[in-house]
């Protein structure tokens, strides 16, 4: 019924059907212009994360700003006259932009020991290393030595500093209402993003002779993110077309039965774009492989398609070419749309992640394998009924030597197959036992990357790059203020009066404990605090503690500046809470992040003796070690839904039990094994490598239909295992090892990323789908031979 349907209303109608398909891609072909891509940094953790819902609060409360960061090392001393009007230059260069909030350099802290002042008057009246009279070397080495700014604006060493560029505020405005308005004006602020990127580089560029600079900081990560998916979607895309045609020429030696694919190709990925600009889908750093993969799965289908095609047209030379369409057609439909279906099962399967552009890009796959489905049974028979000439001299020779080489083995050495099966099958279970999530972020990139560069120096120099904050909640009201405010005192007196008694003996204590604690984690680097202001003070002081009164008045009297600057962040007398913010050393590599988040939680409760609701972490560490740890979970989840999902549809195809074990054991196999290598090598886990087991299943099951599905066709003709596994393999064998080795180059293509996890995942899934390939064409047919699904001897 189906058959009939689709003769008489696709093949029989190839000008209306070719009609149709230009109207698709011209009216899809329009959305392109809505096509965006996201690099943000919520595209690299879980959605929905109660964590991030924290740490925004947080952010808010203590007016975290958002900032780039400028590792600067002059060629000369740091403090040296020329250095400092260099640096003095910069900053305002850097300053005058106009996005820019403030720019804090060396030469802007304050400098308390200069002078035998008071320490209220040397807070109110402080000087800075840019200002007259003052000793540069008394000054620099105060701020080389200070609790706060030592690993923080200068290195150790005193030779690299660090500038901070804070950037101005953008709120949304009011009358953006709709999901669309706020969408526009999202891809506005990352526009604006990268025009701001590219000014302070050119500003860097022109200082680049007198010092080493690099810069680092979330926008400039997001922006260079968003450039390296831009050039990943490029070169993947030109580099696979390329290939692909080099492919087809060598297959197929005639321009026709490369423009006919290509057309196929063509149609599916621009359909695609336009979808996913009309639905508003975002293609990520995760998703943008997927024209790469489109590409590649398109040209298997039509690579098995055409070969068919030309392999009745040579048995069968007295049809017509209407009749060979259709006998293709009926032959390969079934066969085809379960090679979809298993795979669109792989790529569903990414939905059970956690990770939000895991999920997208498991969607975005699944649309892309029906448009490409669709394409492929209504452009490529209709492109084959305009041409005349539609022969084609195959050489299969070559191809079948090789495929007839694996058939022998499966016919003379199936015991010798079934050990080293076997032996696969146990080292896979030893390298999966070795596989570990442990991950640092500053691995994602390449070392030849500015990202790579920033984040190292940052890490090595100027103590840390993740940031960490654990945030210390004591009780709201405090039984040490002496009495409560009289009602008609006026709202600034009442919190004047709160301030003066907040400084208890108790909370400093408390917030020394923890800082000293954190301080002494081999991981951690440089920890900020109320504590380190403290310390300061302390030392202003002539080394004499100051007291809790004391305290209160300084606060009250510090000068508004400095306090927002250095006190503010660090405590919140109105929420009754401080915050301890440290940076770990994302590049250490005995790290270990989960297990400190453990050994911190325990030690601040068994240790520090702090209540569990006393206390909380929050920070980038905490959400980036969400992200890690849900890494095994979705593993688990992916292969555990493509192996049922693909083992159900291998049933319902075949509807033999043995017929669909056998089916999917060579696949579950190469997939172990290809998991087992990166346990063995130590390669962790990641956003990329743990979609590569589901997928390679999904792939690369399709080989084992194709090849199941015509050993039936030809089993029921010949009733001989031998004759039909010899038949299969030089014809269906040979379009398995074309669209196999067409896959294997296509994935190889993604190791011109800058991104690690893609190059792992184009390297990993290559050689996985090599394997699959060869165990398809000899662990199966073995597996055929003795199990003997469909009866006989």
């Amino acid at each position: 019924m189906f058959s009939h349907f689709y003769q008489k209303n696709i093949i029989e109608k190839p000008k209306i059907i070719f009609g149709i398909l230009l109207i698709c891609l011209a009216s899809f072909g329009f959305f392109i212009k809505d096509f965006r891509l996201d690099a943000s940094s919520e595209t690299l953790l879980i959605d929905g994360d109660p964590d991030l819902k924290y740490l925004r609060e947080i952010t808010e409360r203590y007016n975290s700003k958002e900032f780039l960061v400028l590792t600067y090392t002059p060629n000369e001393a740091m403090v040296s006259e020329s250095s400092i009007n260099n640096l003095l230059s910069l900053k305002y260069k850097i300053q005058s932009l106009e996005w820019v909030h403030s720019v804090v350099t060396i030469l802007d802290i304050p400098l308390l020991n200069s002078t035998d002042k008071t320490l209220t008057e040397r807070l109110q009246n402080f000087s800075t290393l840019k200002s007259d009279g003052i000793d540069k070397k008394r000054g620099f080495n105060e701020i080389l030595n200070s609790p706060v700014f030592r690993n923080f604006v200068i290195s150790e060493d005193g030779k690299t500093s660090g500038i901070i560029v804070n950037i101005k505020k953008n709120q949304v405005p009011e009358e953006y209402k709709s999901k669309k308005e706020l969408e526009i004006y999202k891809d506005k602020l990352k526009k604006k993003n990268h025009e701001n990127i590219i000014e302070i580089r050119e500003i860097i560029k022109s200082y680049q002779k007198i010092a080493k600079i690099h810069l680092g900081g979330i926008p400039m990560i997001a922006d260079d993110m968003m450039s390296f998916i831009k050039n990943d979607i490029v070169v993947f895309g030109i580099g696979v077309l390329v290939f692909i045609i080099a492919t087809l020429w060598f297959v197929f030696k005639k321009i026709v039965w490369i423009l006919v694919p290509i057309s196929s190709c063509f149609f599916s990925v621009v359909i695609m774009i336009g979808l996913l600009g009309l639905l508003g889908w975002k293609v990520t750093v995760i998703s943008s492989n997927f024209i790469a993969l489109m590409l590649i799965l398109t040209m298997a289908m039509n690579i098995h398609m055409s070969t068919r095609f030309l392999q009745l047209l040579k048995e069968k030379p007295n049809l017509s070419k209407k009749e060979i369409i259709i006998k293709t057609t009926n032959k390969m439909f079934w066969p085809i749309l379960y090679t979809v279906l298993t795979t669109i099962c792989a790529f569903l399967s990414l939905i059970f992640s956690e990770i939000k552009p895991i999920i997208d890009f498991g969607w975005m796959m699944t649309l892309g394998l029906i448009v490409s489905f669709i394409v492929t049974f209504s452009l490529l028979p209709t492109l084959i009924s305009f041409v005349s000439d539609i022969s084609a001299s195959v050489d299969e020779k070559r191809k079948s030597n090789f495929t007839n080489l694996l058939g022998k083995i499966s016919i003379n050495n199936k015991s010798l197959i079934f050990i080293v099966s076997a032996l696969i099958f146990f080292i896979s279970i030893f390298g999966i036992s070795r596989l570990e999530v442990e991950n640092s972020f500053i691995n994602y990139f390449s070392k030849n990357t500015e990202i790579y560069k920033g984040m190292k120096l940052i890490d090595e120099k100027l103590g840390g790059t993740t940031p960490l904050e654990v945030i210390i909640k004591f009780p709201k009201k405090d039984n040490d203020n002496t009495e409560e405010e009289d009602d008609d005192w006026g709202e600034n007196e009442a919190q004047e009066d709160d301030a003066k008694y907040w400084f208890t003996k108790d909370k400093i204590d408390k917030i020394d404990k923890v800082h000293k604690y954190l301080d002494s984690l081999p991981a951690v680097g440089k920890v900020l605090s109320f504590s380190s202001i403290i310390e300061v003070a302390t030392q202003l002081n002539d080394n004499k503690p100051l007291g809790s009164l004391e305290m209160g008045v300084l606060y009250s009297k510090i000068p508004e500046t400095i306090k927002k600057e250095i006190v503010d962040p660090y405590i919140s007398i109105e929420d009754s809470e401080a915050r301890i913010n440290l940076r770990i050393k994302d590049s250490n590599e005995s790290l270990r992040r989960n297990e400190l988040i453990k050994q911190i939680k325990y030690d601040l409760s068994n240790k520090i003796g702090l209540k569990e609701e006393e206390y909380k972490l929050a920070g980038v560490l905490i959400l980036f070690n969400n992200l890690l740890q849900s890494l095994f979970k979705s593993q688990i989840l992916t292969l555990g839904f493509v192996m049922v999902g693909i083992f159900a549809m291998f049933f319902i195809l075949f509807k033999n039990i043995k017929l669909s074990l056998i089916g999917v054991v060579p696949n579950f196999i190469a997939a172990f094994f290809i998991l087992g290598i990166i346990g063995i090598v130590k390669i962790p886990l990641d956003m990329m490598t743990i979609t590569i087991a589901a997928i390679t299943i999904g792939i690369a099951v399709d080989n084992s239909i194709h090849y199941i599905y015509r050993f039936k066709e030809e089993y029921n003709k010949t009733n001989d295992y031998k004759l039909t596994l010899k038949k299969c393999h030089s014809t269906v064998g040979v379009a398995i090892l074309n669209t196999s080795i067409t896959i294997v180059f296509g994935f190889s293509i993604l190791v011109l990323s800058n991104f690690i996890p893609t190059i792992y995942f184009g390297i990993f899934t290559g050689i996985a789908m090599l394997l699959a390939m060869i165990s398809v064409l000899t662990l199966l047919p073995a597996l055929l031979q003795v199990f003997r699904p469909f009866g006989g001897k």
